[in-house]
């Protein structure tokens, strides 16, 4: 929105900063900073009053989470989607598709996710929307995304998959692109949402891969950076940064609340939105298999748990104590602050391997 006051610019004034996506970006993550930590107490006390006993937690879980996060409440999502769109619609360019299009989704997952926690919390049970309401809805949200990616990248890129390493490596899709981008947008979103199960332990690697994925659309958005790191050049997902830099900003500020013991949790309101926004910021900058390494601990995650279905319908026996894979070291003992910052360690390090694509060719 404020992009306009570039028309005011000489070329030689405040006016001109404006047109820097790094600036604008800088003045997102602060907006979204500062909308967290003014709006994260009233939020909090406000899911206190409607919400009686909180979010509800699994009575087959781990023992110490029925005493531990009893009561606390749910849906503070809600603060970091209200900061994330506001420093969007402030900083970014409002006439840029790509922005748009990650936005769409990170709402509409975000909606989802609001459903099914109010659903839960309504009627004090785990059991929300149906999981196939959910699904139905996510497929929906992901193609129309998936057909808007297709339609905005340039014609080169129209319908590619490209493989990171390799620069001349495309494999044309064809029709068969917007289903990827369906199981790309989905996979990320209910892989994070299967992280979502200790205080600080979704949002932190939330952050780190925004921010890997938010460096590699700043590069794929320049011809002089595509050029020197020959990469594919997508035009218009620089743009792209000014919205995981108030992801990021939001993030934090809700991270205040959300750090053990969390005094509340992001919900299927937080988490859905947030994976679909990884998901559909890798389809944009065409880096979707790179996202599977960025996100390489949301990956294991989710693969712990098809791991223990598939084998537990198999053969009675379970691979790991608990699924996912969280849950598995707090019954090996592990204290839940190990736990969370030894995989923010993890997280951290796969976003750099992530990064290091960009110049290994």
């Amino acid at each position: 929105m404020l992009y306009w006051l570039t028309e005011f610019s000489d070329g030689g004034d405040f006016f001109n900063l404006f047109r820097y996506i790094t600036f604008r970006a800088g003045a997102a993550f602060f907006t979204a900073l500062i909308f967290g930590f003014m709006f994260g107490r009233p939020l909090i006390n406000l899911l206190k009053k409607r919400q009686k006993s909180g979010q509800p937690i699994r009575a087959d879980g781990p023992e110490s989470h029925l005493l531990t996060k009893a009561g606390t409440p749910t849906m503070g999502g809600v603060l970091i989607l209200g900061a994330l769109i506001v420093s969007t619609l402030m900083w970014a360019r409002l006439d840029n598709g790509f922005v748009w299009m990650v936005l769409s989704v990170t709402i509409g997952f975000g909606l989802i996710g609001f459903a099914d926690d109010y659903a839960k919390v309504s009627k004090n049970t785990n059991k929300g929307v149906s999981g196939r309401t959910r699904i139905a809805l996510g497929l929906l949200i992901a193609a129309g995304a998936g057909a808007w990616a297709s339609a905005l990248h340039p014609d080169e890129l129209t319908n590619q998959l490209a493989f990171p390493v390799f620069k001349e490596l495309l494999m044309n899709l064809g029709v068969f692109f917007v289903p990827f981008s369906v199981l790309v947008i989905v996979g990320a979103a209910n892989a994070v949402n299967l992280t979502d199960g200790l205080d600080g332990l979704a949002v932190m690697p939330v952050m780190i891969a925004s921010a890997a994925l938010g460096v590699i659309a700043y590069a794929v958005g320049r011809v002089d950076f595509t050029e020197y790191l020959d990469v594919h050049y997508v035009p218009g997902t620089g743009e792209i940064l000014v919205f995981v830099a108030g992801l990021i900003g939001g993030g934090l500020g809700f991270l205040w609340y959300n750090a053990p013991p969390a005094a509340v949790f992001m919900g299927d309101t937080g988490s859905l939105a947030l994976g679909g926004a990884l998901g559909a910021i890798a389809v944009a900058t065409k880096h979707e298999i790179v996202l599977a390494i960025v996100g390489g601990l949301f990956v294991v995650e989710a693969l712990s748990v098809i791991i223990q279905v598939l084998y537990f319908k198999r053969t009675g026996k379970r691979v790991f104590l608990m699924a996912p894979i969280h849950h598995h070291f707090e019954k090996k003992g592990w204290a839940e602050p190990q736990i969370v910052i030894r995989f923010w360690i993890i997280a951290l390090i796969l976003a750099l391997i992530g990064l290091a694509t960009l110049k290994l060719r």
